[in-house]
C-alpha cells in the first residue's frame, strides 16, 4: 500500500441487513466513494451484491466485496446469532473492525444483534461502564443527540454520567458544537423532580465540568433546549419512537390537507417551504446512531435505511474517523478515573 491508501478511512457495510439490502447498500455505497476519499467493503452474499455493484459506475478500485454466506434476521435472538451465525455478514463486519482491516462497521440489521456483537467482538473502551447508543433528533435548532436511545434499559447514575460524557465529545466533534449543551430528560424541570436515578444523575452532572443545563420536560425535546439529551434506554427508546410516529403523523397530515381540492393554488406555493421543512427534519440527513464507547466504530442504521440514510452513516462514519472521537473518550474516561483514584 502507498502513503494515500494508508490515510483512506476504510469503512465495512453490512450489504445483508436491513429491510432494502443489498440494493439499497450497493448505491449508497457507490454514491459515498464518487464524494469522499474512503474505501469500501460491502460485506455479504457476493452473488447478490456483485450484479448490483456492476450496473453503478464508481472508482472501482474503492469497493471491495468481502463473502459472507449467512445473514442475521431481524427475529432472531441476538446472543444465539452472534454465536453461531459465524459467517454472518454481521459477524464478520466486525471482525473486520476488531482485526484493524477496517476502521468503522456500518448496518441496518438487527439492533440487539449489532449491540451483542459490539460488546463481545469489538470490545468496550477501558473504563467505560456500558456503550451507549447515540441518536440525533432533529428540532427547531438542528439536531440533538439522545443519549441512550436503546442499548441500556437498566442504567446507574455512573452510567448517565458517562453516557453524557461520550455525547458531548461525539457532538463537539461530529455535529461541530463548540461546548454543547447537557440535559437530563425528566418529568419536570425542578431539580428536585424524578425518580432516584434521575436525582442521584443530576447531582453528578452538576458537579461536572460539563456544560449542563439541567432537567429537560419531553415536551420542550424538539424546541432544542439541550444539545446532549441523557436518559436510560428504556426512556430514551420511548421517545425516540414517539418522536418519528409523531412527525410521521404531522407530514402525513400537513399533506393530505395541503393536497385538497381547496387549496391547490396555495399548496403549490407552499411547495418550496415544505419541501424544506421535510428536509430539517428528515432522520435520512443523519444516516445512523453511532455506539459510543466501543474500542472501534459500530454505527447502527435504521432498518428502513435506503441510500441516501446509508450515504450519511458513511460520512458519518468519515467525519467521526477524522476527529478520532474514539481516542478522545477512551483519554477522557481515563482522566475521570485517575481524579477518582486521586480523590479517594
Amino acid at each position: 500500500m502507498d502513503t494515500t491508501e494508508q490515510k483512506q478511512i476504510r469503512i465495512a457495510l453490512d450489504a445483508m441487513g436491513g429491510d432494502y439490502a443489498p440494493d439499497a447498500m450497493v448505491k449508497g455505497a457507490a454514491q459515498a466513494v464518487k464524494d469522499m476519499d474512503i474505501h469500501m467493503f460491502l460485506v455479504g452474499q457476493e452473488d447478490k451484491i456483485r450484479p448490483l455493484l456492476e450496473k453503478e459506475n464508481y472508482p472501482k478500485e474503492k469497493i471491495e466485496i468481502v463473502p459472507a454466506s449467512e445473514i442475521i434476521e431481524m427475529g432472531e435472538h441476538p446472543t444465539t446469532a452472534i454465536r453461531q451465525k459465524k459467517d454472518s455478514s454481521m459477524v464478520v463486519g466486525m471482525k473486520m473492525v476488531k482485526d484493524g482491516k477496517a476502521d468503522a462497521f456500518v448496518s441496518a440489521g438487527s439492533t440487539g444483534a449489532l449491540l451483542v456483537g459490539g460488546l463481545t467482538i469489538v470490545g468496550r473502551i477501558r473504563g467505560v461502564e456500558r456503550p451507549v447508543l447515540a441518536t440525533p433528533l432533529p428540532t427547531l435548532e438542528g439536531f440533538s443527540l439522545l443519549v441512550d436511545s436503546g442499548a441500556n434499559v437498566d442504567c446507574k447514575p455512573q452510567y448517565l454520567y458517562q453516557f453524557a460524557q461520550m455525547g458531548s465529545i461525539y457532538a463537539k466533534n461530529v455535529l461541530d458544537l463548540e461546548k454543547p449543551r447537557v440535559g437530563l430528560i425528566n418529568i419536570g424541570a425542578e431539580k428536585e423532580k424524578g425518580n432516584m436515578l434521575t436525582k442521584e444523575s443530576y447531582a453528578l452532572l452538576e458537579e461536572s465540568s460539563m456544560n449542563f443545563v439541567g432537567n429537560v420536560e419531553a415536551r420542550n425535546i424538539p424546541y432544542g433546549e439541550a444539545d446532549v439529551l441523557v436518559c436510560d434506554g428504556f426512556i430514551g427508546n420511548t421517545v425516540l419512537k414517539l418522536y418519528e410516529g409523531v412527525s410521521k403523523t404531522l407530514m402525513k397530515a400537513m399533506k393530505e390537507e395541503l393536497t385538497k381540492g381547496l387549496y391547490v393554488l396555495p399548496t403549490l406555493a407552499l411547495a418550496k417551504p415544505f419541501s424544506r421543512l421535510k428536509h430539517r427534519f428528515d432522520a435520512d440527513e443523519i444516516g445512523g446512531a453511532p455506539f459510543i464507547g466501543l474500542k472501534q466504530l459500530v454505527v447502527k442504521a435504521h432498518g428502513s435505511s435506503k441510500e441516501k440514510a446509508i450515504y450519511h452513516a458513511i460520512r458519518q462514519c468519515k467525519t467521526f474517523m477524522e476527529h478520532d472521537v474514539t481516542a478522545q473518550i477512551a483519554a477522557a474516561v481515563q482522566a475521570e478515573k485517575t481524579e477518582e483514584k486521586a480523590a479517594e
